[in-house]
C-alpha cells in the first residue's frame, strides 16, 4: 500500500509509520522536524519523509498523479489547557484550533482527491470531544469539531468510493500526554494504541475507539443531564 501519515515524528504517528514500513508498505511520513524525519528514515525501510509546517497552507507539498494513496492518516495534533477561563488565552486557543482542526482542512484540500477509489481516510481525533471536560475548552472543542467533520465526510464520500474512519483514543502514553499533570485513567501504551488502529483499519471500521471500558464510561456520562455533569466536572477540576 501507499500510505501518507501526518505527525509521524512522535507518538502514535511514528509508531504507525514504523509498523506499516516494517510490513513492507511505502510510507510518506510528514512532520516539521527534519532531524526526527531523517532519523525515522534511516531506521526504517520504505519511509519517504516530507518536512513542512502543517499550519502553513503554502508549504504543503503537491502530490503528482503517480502518488495515489491507499491510506491517508491525518494524525498530527497538540494539546494546551485553559487554566483560568477569566483570563482566556485567545492566542493559545488559536494555536490549538489551527493544528488540530484547520490543518486538517488544508490536508483535505491538498490530498483527499489523491486517495484511490476504495482507499481510506483516517482521522485521529480524541475521546475528549465526547464530553465538556475541565480546562479542555480549546483541545476538546477542536476534537469535537474534528469528529463531526470526519463523520460527515464518512457519509458524503461514499459516492466517491472513499472510506472514512475516525479514531477516538482515550489516554495514550506519548510525549504529548507526558506533559499532563493529572491522573490519566486506563492509559494505554502507544504499541497497544497502534495495534488497535491498524486492526480497526484492516477490519474496515468507521470508528475506532479504545480502551473499550473507558470509552463506554465516557459515552454513558454523555447521557447525564447537563446540570449534573457540570457539577461532576467542577469536582474533577
Amino acid at each position: 500500500m501507499n500510505i501518507m501519515i501526518t505527525g509521524a515524528t512522535s507518538g502514535i504517528g511514528k509508531a504507525l509509520a514504523c509498523q506499516y514500513s516494517a510490513s513492507g508498505h511505502k510510507v510518506i511520513a510528514c512532520g516539521r522536524n527534519l532531524d526526527k524525519l531523517d532519523a525515522l528514515q534511516s531506521e526504517n525501510d520504505n519511509i519517504h519523509p516530507l518536512c513542512f509546517d502543517l499550519t502553513e497552507f503554502d508549504t504543503y507539498p503537491e502530490l503528482n498523479d503517480d502518488n495515489q494513496l491507499d491510506l491517508l492518516i491525518l494524525n498530527a495534533g497538540d494539546c494546551e489547557y485553559v487554566d483560568n477561563p477569566l483570563h482566556f488565552d485567545a492566542k493559545m486557543f488559536e494555536r490549538v484550533i489551527n493544528i488540530n482542526l484547520i490543518s486538517i482542512g488544508y490536508a483535505l484540500e491538498k490530498w483527499l482527491r489523491h486517495i484511490k477509489p476504495g482507499g481510506r481516510l483516517v482521522v485521529v481525533s480524541s475521546s475528549a470531544g465526547l464530553l465538556p471536560l475541565p480546562r479542555a475548552e480549546a483541545y476538546g472543542a477542536s476534537k469535537a469539531a474534528l469528529t463531526y467533520l470526519t463523520q460527515t465526510l464518512a457519509a458524503t464520500l461514499k459516492q466517491n468510493h472513499v472510506n472514512v474512519t475516525v479514531v477516538l483514543p482515550g489516554f495514550v502514553d506519548t510525549p504529548l500526554t507526558e506533559r499532563n499533570t493529572f491522573s490519566m485513567p486506563m492509559i494505554v501504551t502507544v504499541e497497544e494504541a497502534t495495534k488497535q488502529i491498524i486492526t480497526g483499519i484492516e477490519n474496515g471500521k468507521s470508528e475506532i475507539s479504545f480502551p473499550k471500558v473507558f470509552i463506554f464510561i465516557m459515552k454513558c456520562l454523555r447521557l447525564l443531564p447537563s446540570g449534573l455533569w457540570q457539577r461532576l466536572a467542577t469536582r474533577m477540576k
